[in-house]
């Protein structure tokens, strides 16, 4: 990065207090050469989830933040890219499994070879609670046991009934 790039320690101290203030939480934040520009990726989160008024909403705070800097660091043409993270996301915190609740989820754990795949059905601050796949009890896992997990996609739910067979009944 040249001189005239911010460090990304640099602008997640300037702007996680700006995505706080919103009601949201800066779940990650990149910086790339663009040209002569920076390209700046905010990824923001809430347990509502985020909506495009809100993306709308941070973009600008998060803009004006950026345009407001004195600093050298921060000089300099950039483009701004805010969104939420994708259902591909690793789960690395507490929040993120609270989050997930509900969802099927790969969990790997520190012990080498063991892998979890399961519904989600509860989550903390210290332990997730899994129903493994064919199994009938959930089991809980501590956090600090866990080393990686992932929401798996799934396009139908097992008992839900299909978006497609909700045909309107009406007599017209």
């Amino acid at each position: 990065m040249s001189a005239r790039t911010p460090q990304r320690r640099e602008l997640i101290e300037l702007l996680d207090p700006v995505v706080a203030a919103l009601g949201y939480d800066l779940d990650d934040l990149s910086i790339a050469a663009a040209g002569r520009r920076s390209l700046i990726r905010v990824i923001v989160d809430s347990d509502e989830g985020v909506d495009l008024d809100a993306v709308a909403d941070i973009s600008r705070a998060v803009s004006e933040t950026l345009d407001s800097q004195d600093d050298a660091a921060f000089a300099g043409p950039y483009v701004l890219e805010v969104s939420s993270p994708g259902v591909d996301r690793p789960l690395t915190e507490a929040r993120h499994w609270r989050r997930a609740v509900g969802r099927l989820v790969k969990v790997q754990l520190v012990e080498p070879g063991t892998t979890v795949r399961g519904r989600l059905i509860a989550a903390d601050d210290q332990a997730i609670t899994v129903e493994a796949i064919g199994t009938a009890d959930p089991v809980s896992y501590p956090l600090a046991q866990i080393t990686s997990g992932k929401v798996e996609v799934e396009f139908s739910r097992a008992g839900q009934p299909d978006s497609s067979d909700n045909d309107d009944d009406e007599e017209g």
